[in-house]
């Protein structure tokens, strides 16, 4: 296997003569990216003959189109241009534009595709209508044509039918005479059909509500019913206008959606109900079919996400039986790890019985699982299964938490071959028919880029080299980007802490440096990785201002195994608040930082650490900037909220003691509260509830909130303003008074 060339010294590779510009905060969110382009949704097709792709226009990176690269001819071209089928501005339904929202999907044009089975067409959503792209001549056929707005379209198995969701109702389309039918017809005010509820959307990332039989005979969908969940009224708050939204919003504690489970045929349109047990207060987070057409399989998880039961149900008999049960003393986490053999006889599965998640080989009649990998490392996912050759390709962290990589295991168990190389981290696509891999790869001094490779590895081609040529817009401030320095703590229960510091290249002697510590540090998330991010470049440009920025991922972090994710169980803002402690104590010991003059900033569950830090550690953190903050539990949705801090009824010191309020008069330093004004994830209520509580205190602090911005604050003039304000704040909190203290 050939090595990549991943020199930690890429950056300094320039021309020596080349003097770097000055990295501004303006430069850092126009266009074009400063990391380069990348193809988005990569895909094979079925026969791995061609891999297609999204990408954005020369005139417009966030307007996508459809294009493909033969690999026998090795060329690429655009297969669907979007402009061609829709000219000017799109036109969004409200439930698609929280669908996006929730994906972080903020481009226009073809935002996603699906390849039919015999990979003679394509299916994609444009502008509300349906789009479907038959190779042989390259036409798009247009099958909706509604003012209605079409979710969540698929292409059968077999290729004889294109569903959908159209006003909370299935429908599809036989593509052999353009029939439309209609299969539910109950959908309508809180009754949805074939749609993902909220906190399955958002939680359990489980974006639809509908699944196909192999033999395009049948759909089992979800119907559910949230009369009983809160309705709220919500408010987003736009530049000339409010908009009030009545809102069925799970809040912890309080009912979720009364959820079903049924099959309906094609061609009959009436619905086979499953039966799911007596109690109505229950998860559906993953529905699958196996190799056989009247055999579905569901996975039922109690309301506490304590136990989880992958049960079949035999739709000929209508009888069904528990195929494996999971259960934990803190929660369980979803995975997508679920494949069933051809020879319908096995199926694999992941699971983190022992600790760590890892693969399992099951017997759909029963007997004792067998282990495929185990270790104190992680399986991440498995991607696919050749059966021909007998191997599963899964991703995982074998060699280092820091890198994911993607590894081979014989599907009767065996050793573990690594396909992809180090000192990067990979996120893949593997062909169905086992002939390669994409491989997506980056370091963190190393800009993204897709590899097309063989199944032992070998590269076949570069389909994006994203090399810092002199034309790449990264080039002209490349060189005085610095890498940083990787490095491991102890927690106070002896578990290791990762952590990455960026420091100035040339420390000036006797000098102390303030500090920066970026944050997220909540579950379901890393950020001390070997990888590029394009957030990590105000890193450097805080650097280069004269800061030093350190993160630390503190237990309860991912890929590490349940015993550093469980440290946070029923009391949230403890082992992590100390772990960061611990970080900034390190910090301390060095002896070229300003101890004096450390901040904090995060955003999300980070906008919640860093106001616990400075509530809770107030002699540790001199500043912080608080983005989009949770700040009272109670306010957060059931399935997110409740996995670690259980119900409010069976938890209610928990609760209290992980709201943000009783610490409220900790506050010793400066704190700076952003939050947008249409957020429908972390709900403006979280930061409002917060000022109200300091200004009765007397406690000043500063705020600034954007209107019309959502949860994830997307758009180059509100990113290069709010950074602004981040980096204005910290200059007279933490730099202009670490100079001034530093003046002989």
């Amino acid at each position: 296997m050939k090595t990549l060339n991943l020199s930690l010294t890429a950056f300094a590779l320039l021309s020596a003569s080349a003097l770097a510009a000055p990295l501004t905060l303006e430069r850092l969110f126009a266009e074009p990216a400063l990391s380069g382009t990348a193809p988005k949704s990569l895909a094979y097709s079925p026969d791995g003959s061609r891999i297609t792709y999204l990408k954005g226009k020369a005139s417009d990176a966030s307007r996508l189109d459809l294009w493909q690269y033969d690999i026998k001819a090795k060329q690429h071209s655009l297969l669907v241009d979007a402009d061609s089928l829709v000219k000017g501005a799109e036109v969004l339904s409200d439930e698609e534009k929280a669908r996006r929202e929730r994906l972080r999907l903020f481009a226009s044009g073809i935002v996603s595709y699906q390849w039919s089975k015999d990979g003679k067409a394509l299916l994609f959503p444009l502008n509300g209508d349906l789009y479907y792209v038959e190779l042989a001549n390259g036409k798009a056929r247009k099958l909706t044509n509604t003012a209605e707005f079409e979710t969540d379209a698929q292409i059968s198995p077999k290729g004889r039918f294109v569903s959908f969701v159209r006003e909370q109702n299935l429908y599809v389309i036989d593509l052999t005479n353009n029939k439309e039918q209609q299969l539910t017809f109950d959908g309508k005010g809180d009754v949805k059909n074939a749609m993902a509820e909220f906190v399955a959307q958002e939680e359990m990332h489980r974006m639809t509500g509908y699944w196909w039989a192999p033999d395009d005979s049948k759909i089992a969908y979800t119907q559910f019913d949230e009369s009983k969940v809160p309705l709220a009224v919500r408010n987003e708050i736009y530049a000339d206008e409010i908009k009030l939204f009545n809102q069925r919003y799970p809040f912890a504690g309080a009912a979720n959606v009364t959820i079903r489970l049924g099959v309906v045929g094609v061609g009959q349109a009436k619905t086979q109900w499953i039966d799911t047990g007596a109690a109505s207060d229950i998860y559906l987070p993953r529905v699958q079919w196996s190799q056989d057409p009247n055999l579905l399989t569901y996975q039922w998880q109690q309301r506490d996400q304590q136990k989880l039961e992958l049960r079949a149900v035999n739709l000929t008999t209508q009888q069904q039986r528990v195929l494996l049960t999971e259960t934990s003393k803190t929660w369980i986490n979803l995975h997508d790890s679920l494949k069933f053999l051809r020879d319908k006889k096995h199926f694999v599965w992941a699971s983190e019985r022992d600790g760590f998640n890892h693969l399992y080989l099951y017997s759909l009649d029963g007997g004792k699982p067998k282990q495929l990998t185990q270790g104190a490392w992680i399986v991440n996912e498995l991607e696919a299964v050749d059966e021909q050759a007998g191997l599963l390709y899964f991703t995982g962290r074998k060699d280092t938490p820091l890198e994911s990589h993607l590894y081979t295991v014989p599907v009767k168990g065996g050793a573990i071959k690594r396909l992809t190389s180090p000192d990067a981290s990979h996120s893949v696509v593997v062909a169905e028919n086992g002939s390669g891999f994409l491989d997506s790869w980056s370091a963190v001094t190393s800009l993204p880029k897709v590899a097309l490779r063989d199944q032992q590895g070998e590269l076949v081609t570069t389909l994006e080299a994203n090399d810092l040529t002199e034309q790449h817009p990264l080039t002209p401030y490349a060189a005085d980007l610095v890498q940083p320095r990787f490095g491991t703590l102890k927690a106070e229960d002896g578990q290791v802490l990762h952590y990455r510091i960026f420091e100035p290249k040339q420390l000036k002697p006797g000098h102390k440096y303030p500090v920066v510590v970026g944050v997220y540090g909540g579950p379901g998330a890393q950020r001390v990785t070997n990888s590029w991010s394009p957030k990590d470049l105000y890193f450097q440009y805080l650097v280069q201002q004269g800061y030093i920025v350190f993160q630390l991922d503190n237990r309860g972090s991912e890929n590490r195994g349940k015993q550093f994710e469980d440290a946070i169980y029923k009391k949230l803002a403890v082992a992590e608040i100390n772990d960061q402690k611990v970080g900034v104590d390190y910090l301390r010991s060095l002896p070229y930082v300003d101890a004096k003059h450390i901040g904090i900033y995060g955003h999300s569950y980070g906008g919640y650490m860093s106001i616990m830090a400075m509530f809770k550690a107030g002699d540790y953190f001199a500043a912080g900037v608080s983005g989009a903050p949770v700040t009272d539990w109670a306010l957060y949705d059931t399935h997110y909220t409740e996995r670690y801090l259980g119900h409010p009824a069976q938890n209610a010191d928990g609760y209290r003691d992980s709201a943000v309020f009783p610490y409220v008069d900790g506050l010793k330093g400066k704190l700076l509260i952003y939050h947008g004004m249409a957020d429908d994830n972390v709900l403006f209520t979280h930061s409002t509830k917060l000022f109200s509580l300091l200004q009765s205190k007397g406690k000043p602090f500063e705020m600034m909130t954007y209107p019309g911005s959502k949860h994830a604050m997307f758009g180059q003039p509100v990113q290069t303003h709010l950074h602004q304000t981040i980096t204005e704040f910290f200059n007279r909190t933490l730099l202009q008074p670490s100079l001034a203290a530093q003046q002989p």
